[in-house]
């Protein structure tokens, strides 16, 4: 019986390299103070004492700047299509994290920080001897609300280029 040939092997990939009309993007100017400013959220949050709802604040920071780090990632090295079912919709998908998780968590932790605050802002006081975390919570709110701002522009980019019927981030 003649031999049958092996199944061909998956495309070569090619070498690793930032994805330059990314780097041309406002998308690339957002996502990296969407980073910086959630990672200034959960840090300052995590550096202190915190209880009650500040653990969903700082779980619901962390979970999104992991998402956007991965976003960030794929998109600065043009791998999405990498990721199943997702990289095919990629606009979509940087959609829907900017709008629902972005905005609404970061959104959903700025009012837990603020309220938390708001309930330590007698420590501020001159001559209060104790511990203060006003200045913590306060930061993060701050903090998270540009963050969420933020968020709600690049959720605004993505849509607008998604209502043109253009299928990409760039």
């Amino acid at each position: 019986p003649p031999a049958v040939p092996p199944p061909p092997g998956p495309a070569a990939r090619g070498s690793l390299s930032l994805h330059r009309a990314y780097l041309r993007s406002p998308l690339w100017l957002l996502r990296l103070g969407q980073l910086a400013l959630g990672a200034a959220f959960w840090l300052t949050v995590a550096a202190h004492k915190y209880e009650g709802a500040a653990h969903f604040a700082l779980f619901a920071a962390v979970l999104v700047w992991l998402l956007t780090l991965a976003l960030f990632g794929l998109s600065l090295l043009g791998r999405w299509a990498l990721v199943p079912w997702l990289g095919s919709r990629w606009l979509l998908t940087n959609l829907v994290h900017d709008l629902a998780l972005g905005v609404g968590l970061y959104a959903a932790a700025t009012g837990i920080m603020g309220y938390k605050a708001g309930r330590k802002s007698y420590c501020n006081l001159p001559g209060y001897s104790q511990h203060c975390l006003y200045g913590a919570y306060l930061s993060a709110s701050v903090c998270g609300g540009i963050a969420a701002c933020l968020y709600l522009f690049s959720g605004l980019y993505c849509l607008s280029r998604r209502c043109r019927d253009e299928r990409d981030i760039i």
